[in-house]
């Protein structure tokens, strides 16, 4: 039991010491000079990075949900941002809204509501990408006809 206890509390430190080398770049860095994501944030609906991640997601969800039909996402069109909300403090996410018409592979045209936080990433690195496309959200996670992300 004492090689148990042991070994979680070298895990856990090992996860606390690698968790503090990725602390974020401070203002005098030169990293910081690039364009961040609050900068972007008019754009960052419609870059390839949330596209695909969309699309690696809905394959996930389709293969894995009973009953939706065994397509994939083939276009995106009239991507636009809904609304932007920055955070107010340094605990909170900044989100993105957006909205755009999804096409199936069979042909077929649906709306699609997203949503994009930065900062929420695994362990708040990176971004989350969250996602509803009318009629594909059989379990209502996003409330009858994508409401939540709209």
């Amino acid at each position: 039991m004492k090689i148990i206890a042991r070994r979680m509390v070298a895990a856990l430190a090992s996860v606390f010491c690698l968790a503090g080398t990725y602390a974020p770049a401070g203002a005098a860095d030169i990293i910081a000079t690039a364009p961040s994501y609050r900068e972007q944030a008019p754009e960052v609906c419609a870059q390839n990075w949330v596209l695909s991640r969309i699309t690696g997601k809905f394959r996930y969800q389709v293969t894995h949900v009973p009953g939706l039909p065994n397509v994939g996402l083939v276009d995106f069109r009239d991507i636009r941002q809904k609304r932007y909300e920055p955070a107010m403090s340094d605990s909170e996410f900044t989100r993105t809204y957006c909205e755009a018409t999804a096409y199936t592979s069979d042909g077929q045209r649906h709306a699609m509501w997203y949503l994009i936080e930065d900062r929420a990433g695994f362990a708040g690195l990176g971004h989350n990408v969250e996602f509803c496309i009318v009629n594909f959200d059989r379990w209502k996670v996003y409330n009858g006809r994508c409401r939540v992300l709209r």
